[in-house]
């Protein structure tokens, strides 16, 4: 009985791990940040560049890095947000 319960938990552990991550409109800024910006980039301080500079940089890297207008949101709220 005790081994059908463990092998029953292990399955279910693993089939939970092979769940599909989030889609990306549901993924976090700073998860964003650093699936694509990071990878292409030195990861600068958000501090290196002011609020204002942020969202240049990411309208100017929206297409370049092929994201939607509400995740460049999500990248430069989070980039304010860890700038104070």
């Amino acid at each position: 009985m005790i081994a059908g319960i463990f092998l029953l938990m292990t399955v279910a552990l693993f089939i939970a791990s092979c769940a599909a991550s989030k889609p990306i409109a549901d993924k976090p800024g700073a998860l964003l940040w650093g699936e694509n910006c990071v990878r292409c980039h030195n990861a600068p301080s958000p501090s290196a560049f002011s609020d204002t500079q942020w969202e240049a940089i990411g309208k100017h890297m929206r297409v370049r890095a092929n994201l939607t207008e509400d995740e460049v949101n999500k990248i430069v709220e989070f980039l304010s947000m860890a700038n104070q």
